[in-house]
């Protein structure tokens, strides 16, 4: 009970620290939940989702007129299926429709809603009251999340230079094909929508939809690759073909990627805080011994043990982390819903979390644990304090420190001066403000250099993913010859440059590769080999990092490619690296892929602008060379569709980051400078009769802090500088990433490290405002 009454005296002492702690505590289990919460989800977040939506594993899409028999026996027979579904779809190799605040073009499939299928079925999460039969439609979850798509809205879709106008009946929820991010998306169509609008577009647009189910979901990519080596892809009328497949542990990875980062970001953030935290409480811990040094020797002469006496401040700390503990794993529940919709949005899949014992007990087994043993070590000394020496309040016999700056002989301002002595008489408590600061302009730096090179100026991370930044793509026909029409498009104005980059599938090694084909990679600007060089010659490959690593082959190696049963060696000239397709690559240049596929040349022109807009040049190449286009894409309206998931969940990580590294700031000054004030009282009032006035001392206060702050905003600031791109690469390293070279920009960097400095000031002359209630006179009448 007497050990209680210490604690209960202890937290009466200091009731604006205990406040200030608890939410600092708070914020930091917070953030350490949320991120163990969403690593654990995820880990078997699309596992559930397949089993709890009947997903299948392994889609696979081509035209009606490719597809044979064999083709669906070989699911059908492969080891290891378990169900195989054969449906009739319409596609659309490329279709445009608005996506947020811009158009976006991707291929699309479109499945009949009222079809009997058990892999895959129509999982509505939201439906119209009243459904209207004759142009109903039904969207993926991600268009309502980030396409802006509600309940009874129109969307447009155009392919083939005619539009299909239908209005949005329901949103549902799939593993498969239901972002943007995959290359292909797939809608549903009311009965009767569909059966008009098959009947509109003829064979041509009638697909194959394969799927499939395994008795282990990780060999979903294995049947791909072994499909491909009996069925290769391409063949003499490559050209002409629309082929698309992916398996759920590809969907899962590239999805998963981005929230996995986030997670790291979150749990890593909340580490900096409690890391913050310990050093704080360290600081607490310190000064109420110092300051209680007498209390203590009376307590010791009373006959209490110290045991007892460190009980009673390791207890308090320990019951504030608790307290707080609790707290930010209670609001972690609540903020919970604003986590699941960035989830949603860069997944297209609900997520909805339910209290987690292990989870809770493991963070506040954390937070709790960490809190009192740097409570108790710090406590220690205590034990080793005389009762005598106590009472003469901890002045050992001899007790002679330098004075730093001595007024009669230091040159400066006396407030200077004053600063100066204060800065090194604190110098472990500086130390500790430095770290905290270290760490969490660090974090800031961090979050920032992500938003501004993925939600503001995007051509760093487009690159990153393995897009070509063109403004726009021209798919010519197949009879059309590519290469003259090239040349046209050349030749009319505005156009700066084009170059042909297209895609087709084959086998490096043994591994099945997306492998990209151009006439000149020196005109791309996403120039992504950064060991060697791209190919230039018809017997010259480049791959990438990811895939060199597959196969054991690096610059200098000589691979077999093989495709449509020819087989030809390549010299390896570079290693590349992407997101895309987890980071496998290779690239040939036009005359080299011909080794394979003679008749190979190309389809699709990548165009460069400079003097005229987008709609204009598209336009006016659909007016003079329409019968030699299939589809004309807008480049930039695409990317700005397809990347504005990730610019709204890095913002909003962002914006969490600043949030809580400003609270994080004002609550240590503050807590700080008031200690500062309790021990310094006498003094300031000595300096307030002799002449001092509040403001001087004020400033003087501050002014030892601000060097302090600056010191430590500064190497945050460099370190995140030079380190940002250092840890995006370990973190991207499981992507296909070797190389992370964001922009960093300085005036950014500098912008925030001034802004936190000036917070500090602020912070620091608020917080000793409370100085202008010390006078003499009370120091005297105490």
């Amino acid at each position: 009970m007497s050990i209680m009454n210490l604690i209960k005296a202890n937290l009466r002492k200091g009731k604006g620290t205990v406040v200030s702690l608890i939410l600092l505590i708070a914020a930091a289990s917070l953030l350490l939940n949320v991120g163990l919460t969403i690593i654990s989800s995820m880990s078997s977040f699309y596992e559930h989702k397949v089993e709890e939506l009947s997903d299948p594993y392994v889609v696979m899409m081509m035209k009606k007129s490719d597809y044979k028999d064999e083709n669906g026996d070989f699911f059908r027979n492969y080891k290891g299926v378990t169900a195989t579904e054969i449906e009739p779809v319409i596609v659309m190799p490329s279709a445009t429709m608005r996506f947020g605040d811009s158009d976006m073009n991707t291929a699309l499939s479109l499945l009949n809603a009222d079809s009997n299928r058990s892999l895959g079925p129509l999982q509505l999460i939201d439906r119209l009251g009243t459904v209207p039969a004759a142009d109903a439609i039904y969207l993926p979850y991600s268009y309502y999340k980030s396409g802006g798509y509600r309940l009874g809205d129109t969307i447009s879709i155009a392919f083939q230079n005619k539009s299909y106008r239908y209005q949005t009946a329901g949103f549902f929820e799939s593993t498969m094909l239901a972002t943007n991010n995959m290359g292909l998306i797939k809608m549903f169509l009311s009965d009767a929508a569909y059966q008009k609008l098959a009947a509109e577009l003829g064979e041509d647009a009638s697909g194959i939809l394969i799927s499939a189910t395994m008795q282990d979901m990780s060999q979903s990519t294995r049947i791909l690759d072994d499909y491909h080596k009996v069925y290769p892809l391409a063949t003499e009328g490559v050209n002409a073909k629309f082929h698309y497949m992916a398996d759920i542990e590809v969907m899962k990875q590239v999805s998963g990627l981005t929230v996995n980062m986030i997670a790291a970001i979150l749990v890593a953030f909340s580490i900096v805080i409690v890391l913050a935290a310990l050093l704080v409480i360290r600081f607490r811990v310190s000064n109420i011994i110092k300051d209680s040094v007498v209390n203590i020797g009376v307590l010791k002469a009373l006959g209490y043990t110290s045991r007892q006496i460190t009980s009673s401040h390791v207890g308090q700390f320990s019951l504030i982390s608790f307290i707080a503990g609790a707290i930010g794993v209670a609001l972690s529940y609540a903020l919970f819903p604003v986590f699941g919709g960035i989830l949603a949005t860069l997944t297209g899949l609900i997520w909805e979390q339910q209290a987690q014992g292990t989870l809770i007990l493991v963070s506040m087994l954390l937070v709790v644990g960490s809190v009192t043993l740097v409570a108790l070590f710090t406590s220690m000394r205590i034990r080793k304090l005389h009762p005598v020496m106590a009472l003469r309040g901890g002045v050992k016999t001899h007790n002679f420190k330098r004075n730093y700056f001595s007024l009669e002989k230091a040159r400066g301002g006396l407030q200077l001066l004053h600063a100066c002595k204060s800065i090194m008489i604190n110098s472990r408590q500086n130390l500790m403000i430095t770290a905290i600061m270290i760490a969490v302009t660090f974090a800031s730096v961090f979050s920032i250099a992500l938003y501004d090179n993925i939600a503001r100026d995007k051509t760093a991370f487009i690159h990153l993913v393995g897009a070509e930044t063109s403004n726009v793509a021209i798919q010519s026909s197949s009879e059309a010859n590519s290469g003259e029409l090239k040349a046209a498009i050349d030749r009319m104005a505005g156009v700066k440059k084009s170059v042909i980059l297209d895609n087709i599938t084959t086998t490096v090694d043994g591994q099945s590769i997306l492998t990209s084909v151009s006439d000149d990679y020196s005109k791309l600007n996403n120039q992504m080999v950064y060991d060697g060089r791209f190919p230039k010659f018809d017997n010259e490959i480049a791959i990438s990092w990811a895939v060199s690593k597959l196969i054991n082959k690096s610059v200098g190696d000589t691979v077999t490619v093989e495709t449509g049963g020819a087989t030809y060696t390549y010299l390896v000239t570079g290693l590349s690296q992407s997101i895309s397709n987890m980071g496998q690559a290779a690239y040939l240049t036009l005359s080299g892929a011909q080794h394979l596929i003679p008749s190979y040349t190309g389809q699709l022109i990548q165009v460069y602008l400079d003097g005229v807009t987008n709609t204009q040049f598209m336009n006016e190449v659909k007016a003079q060379y329409g019968d030699m286009i299939t589809e004309v894409t807008d480049i930039d309206a695409t990317i700005d569709s397809q990347s504005s998931i990730y610019s709204s969940a890095v913002a909003a990580i962002m914006a969490i980051v600043l949030v809580i590294t400003i609270i994080v700031v004002v609550l240590i000054l503050f807590m700080v400078v008031r200690t500062t004030l309790l021990k310094r009282r006498r003094d300031f009032g000595i300096m307030k009769a002799t002449g001092y006035t509040t403001p001087q001392l004020m400033n003087q206060l501050a002014f030892s802090y601000i060097p302090i702050m600056l010191a430590g905003v500064i190497i945050g600031g460099l370190l995140g500088a030079l380190l940002t791109n250092s840890i995006l690469t370990v973190l991207l390293t499981g992507a296909g990433i070797h190389n992370v070279q964001f922009v960093i920009k300085p005036p950014v960097i500098a912008g925030l490290c001034a802004g936190l400095v000036l917070l500090a000031y602020a912070v620091s002359m608020t917080a000793a405002y409370r100085m202008k209630h010390i006078t003499p006179h009370g120091l005297i009448t105490e």
